[in-house]
């Protein structure tokens, strides 16, 4: 009887240790790092969440009209070692972000870097992994 209690609990770890892991997509996946963009606009909305935070911006798309662009950085933990704090980004914020555009056409960006009004520049803790906002060599 413990036998199979041990058989199935350890199946049930490998079931919860899975799940989680296949959730999970690759910035390859996902987004295109030879469609860079640079946008500025106005902050709607930051998400400090895990496991990926969310800054809502909007600009202007290629055709001039304003547009909801969903610009997706690392999670908070990472973003607070690499300079963040929580009055980095405030709603109402004009910023520029740049990073990589969404392979599947929609107004989604991997941020690589975000620069304030001020002119301080922060990395985005993306997964793309360019911590310098420029397009890989």
């Amino acid at each position: 009887m413990r036998g199979k209690f041990a058989v199935i609990a350890a199946g049930l770890g490998l079931v919860a240790i899975a799940v989680p892991a296949m959730a999970h997509h690759s910035f390859a996946a996902e987004y295109d790092s030879e469609k860079r963009i640079t946008i500025t606009g106005k902050v709607l909305s930051v998400e400090l969440v895990n496991p990926h935070s969310w800054i809502h911006v909007e600009a202007a798309g290629p055709d001039g009209k304003l547009i909801d662009w969903a610009c997706e950085f690392g999670p908070p933990n990472g973003l607070y070692r690499n300079g963040w704090n929580k009055t980095s980004v405030s709603k109402g914020d004009t910023v520029t972000i740049a990073g990589s555009l969404a392979k599947n056409g929609s107004p989604t960006i991997n941020a690589s870097a975000i620069t304030t009004a001020e002119g301080k520049r922060l990395f985005a803790g993306s997964s793309e992994g360019n911590n310098n906002g420029a397009p890989k060599q």
